[in-house]
């Protein structure tokens, strides 16, 4: 089957669809400083739609299916519009991130093929505490760490401050903001039990690693390539915000962070150095069976070392963020891009895998 005959149902769960309705006085807020990126705020459903343009682009049928939690639906869509490929966007059902794994486990189940990681790496992938000790199994660092799963009168521990305290089943920086860095056991304390009372999850406590943060991603499945390294730069960062990448960094345009935490792609790296984050970020694509696309986030230390802070598979494809200004460093377009990845998964099926 030539490329341009393909279907590719763009699927994605929205349930309340009607909620990124906003006024626009709620449009055009901004905050006490000087913005660096333009705020252009496009609702899911726009991206999404954004997505299936550029795939026509490059010559597939494309359409977008939102399945609004309901599983019926989409069987009834797949039933009728029978499509060849899936790019799959879902990332929770009835809310419970833990469920996006059982979404892929049907389309396994249908014998759809599908983009980006199985049910099997997504499960292990969303587990941090699997991850770090699967990873420092293989010998790859990551910041030493202990884990709780309910609250006690105090927490005993041989970390050393500035710890990080965040939800250990959560992805996309969710739970991590300015006050998950603490720095005596008061906070400590205050934290963990902030994340188990809101979250209903263990609390992952790790040592906060100062240093350079560095995003590398990864393209492929069989024969998977490290493409340029992406950094973010802290050095806009005011006093008062940690040079963390929170969830207001990555998501709230209104928020300082997201405007204080900027990407340069391709990053300045010794060629040392640069080699060895591309051998860390393949071989822990590997060891967690990511496929077709992933980032694998790091710090670089003062001294050269790196550390793993997260494996992210199916990351965030937003044009000219994240993984995509990687491609881009690669010289890909946004709809070259897409296109590979849609390719990677289809070739599964001509395969027979």
């Amino acid at each position: 089957m030539k490329n341009k005959k393909l279907k590719v149902a763009i699927v994605y769960n929205e349930s309340a669809p009607e909620l990124y309705q906003k006024s626009a006085e709620e449009e055009n807020t901004t905050g006490n400083f000087v913005p660096y990126f333009e705020v252009e705020e496009l609702t899911p459903m726009e991206e999404f739609e954004y997505i299936g343009k550029k795939l026509r682009r490059v010559g597939f049928n494309t359409y977008t299916l939102n399945i609004k939690d309901d599983l019926q639906s989409m069987l009834n869509d797949f039933e009728k519009n029978k499509p060849d490929v899936i790019f799959n966007f879902v990332e929770l059902y009835k809310d419970e991130p833990q469920f996006e794994m059982n979404i892929v486990g049907l389309y396994e189940l249908i014998g759809i093929p599908y983009t980006g990681a199985s049910a099997m790496a997504l499960a292990n992938c969303q587990s941090k505490i699997f991850v770090k000790r699967l990873l420092r199994s293989k010998g790859i660092q990551t910041p030493e760490f202990f884990i709780v799963e309910e609250p006690k009168k105090s927490y005993h521990h041989n970390l050393i401050f500035p710890l990080m305290v965040k939800p250990a089943l959560e992805d996309a920086s969710v739970g991590i903001e300015n006050e998950s860095i603490v720095t005596d056991n008061k906070q400590l304390k205050e934290r963990i039990e902030y994340i188990l009372k809101y979250f209903y999850q263990p609390a992952l406590v790790e040592e906060f690693i100062d240093g350079r943060e560095l995003n590398v991603a990864v393209l492929g499945d069989k024969k998977p390539r490290v493409l340029p390294i992406s950094e973010i730069d802290f050095t806009k960062m005011p006093d008062n915000l940690y040079n963390i990448v929170s969830y207001q960094a990555k998501w709230d345009p209104h928020h300082e962070s997201y405007h204080k935490t900027i990407p340069k792609c391709p990053a300045k790296l010794s060629k040392k150095v640069e080699a060895k984050a591309k051998e860390i970020a393949l071989s822990a694509f590997k060891i967690m069976s990511c496929r077709d696309y992933a980032r694998i986030d790091m710090r670089l230390t003062k001294d050269d070392q790196l550390y793993v802070l997260e494996v992210n598979p199916n990351p965030d494809l937003t044009d000219g963020a994240g993984f995509m200004r990687s491609a881009g460093a690669a010289g890909y377009s946004y709809a070259q891009a897409l296109k590979k990845i849609t390719l990677l998964a289809w070739e599964r099926r001509v395969n027979g895998r």
